[in-house]
């Protein structure tokens, strides 16, 4: 039997590599606000690993960056918006 011609192929489907968030120049920094703001919920919680698409590293040093700035008083502990609506 010919081995070259499979009757049953994968459809070769092209997709678009999504950039990855943190790039090699950047610094996770509790002073970087503009890289940390972007792996926090609306609501001020911290997003997981899975939903952020980072390295089980740099999820680390995202996490303590945030803690360091919520007790630096640079982010908020919680973000309660609908309470001051009313």
């Amino acid at each position: 039997m010919n081995k070259s011609k499979r009757p049953f192929t994968k459809s070769k489907r092209s997709f678009r590599r999504r950039l990855p968030p943190i790039q090699s120049g950047d610094r996770i920094d509790y002073r970087n606000m503009s890289l940390i703001s972007r792996f926090i919920s609306e609501h001020g919680k911290i997003l997981s690993r899975r939903v952020n698409r980072v390295t089980l590293k740099q999820q680390r040093l995202i996490t303590i960056a945030i803690k360091q700035a919520r007790i630096l008083s640079l982010l908020p502990f919680l973000n309660n918006q609908k309470q001051f609506e009313r």
